[in-house]
C-alpha cells in the first residue's frame, strides 16, 4: 500500500476507552477498535476508528470469552461496514509504559486478518496532566508493525501519530471524568456476568 498511513479516533470511541480505564484503574483493561481504513482522492490513506467496544477488566488473558466477544462485535459492526481495526490496552500498573505480552498477542492475532491494524496504549502520566495544561493530543500512545513485524512505538521518529478526529476531545473528557461519568461504563465482563448489561453502552453519550 502506498502513500503515508494516517490513524484517526472518533471522541466517542476516545473516551469510552478511557472511561474503562478510570471505571477500573487497579487492573488492566483492554479494547477493541472498530473502523475502517479510508482512501482520500490524492491517495493517502487514513485508519478512521468509529467506535470501540470495553472488553474486560479481569482475567484479560483468558481466551474463550475473547472469542465469544469477537465474534459477536464482528456480527453487529459487520452490519454497518465495520470492522475490528485495532486493539486498545491500559496497564494495571500506573508507572507501566510498555506494551505487554497480552496486548501484543491479541494485536498479533487482529493484524493477522487486518494488516494495517493499530494497538493504542494509554499513557497515564498523559492522562493524569491533561486538566494542567490544553493538550489537545490524546492520551494515548500508538504502537504499529514495522518492517521486521515487531510492534513499534509510532510517532517516536516523526513518523505516523494518532489524532483525535474532534479537536476539542480533551475539553468533553475532563466534563466526563469530573462528573464521574466512568461509573456508567459497561464492558464485555459486565455483561458476561449479567446480559442485561448492553456492552455496546447506548446510553453513555445522552
Amino acid at each position: 500500500m502506498g502513500g503515508e498511513l494516517k490513524y484517526e479516533i472518533a471522541q466517542n470511541a476516545y473516551i469510552k476507552l478511557v472511561l474503562h480505564a478510570l471505571k477500573h484503574k487497579t487492573a488492566a483493561v483492554n479494547a477493541v477498535l472498530l473502523g475502517r481504513l479510508v482512501t482520500s482522492t490524492d491517495g493517502s490513506h487514513t485508519l478512521q476508528i468509529s467506535d470501540a467496544v470495553p472488553l474486560f477488566h479481569s482475567q484479560i488473558t483468558l481466551l474463550p470469552p475473547l472469542e465469544i466477544a469477537l465474534i459477536q462485535i464482528e456480527e453487529y459492526y459487520g452490519a454497518q461496514d465495520m470492522g475490528i481495526v485495532g486493539y486498545f490496552h491500559a496497564n494495571e500498573r500506573f508507572d507501566d509504559a510498555e506494551l505487554s505480552s497480552v496486548a501484543k498477542n491479541i494485536g498479533d492475532h487482529i493484524y493477522r486478518y487486518f494488516p494495517q491494524a493499530a494497538v493504542i496504549l494509554l499513557d497515564n502520566k498523559k492522562l493524569e496532566s491533561l486538566p494542567k495544561g490544553k493538550d489537545r493530543s490524546p492520551v494515548m500512545q500508538l504502537y504499529t508493525k514495522d518492517a521486521s513485524k515487531n510492534w513499534r512505538h509510532a510517532g517516536s521518529d516523526g513518523s505516523s501519530q494518532l489524532t483525535i478526529k474532534e479537536p476539542s476531545a480533551n475539553v468533553v473528557l475532563l466534563d466526563y471524568i469530573a462528573s464521574e461519568k466512568w461509573q456508567d461504563i459497561i464492558d464485555f465482563d459486565d455483561h458476561l456476568d449479567d446480559i442485561s448489561k448492553d456492552w455496546l453502552n447506548p446510553e453513555l453519550f445522552k
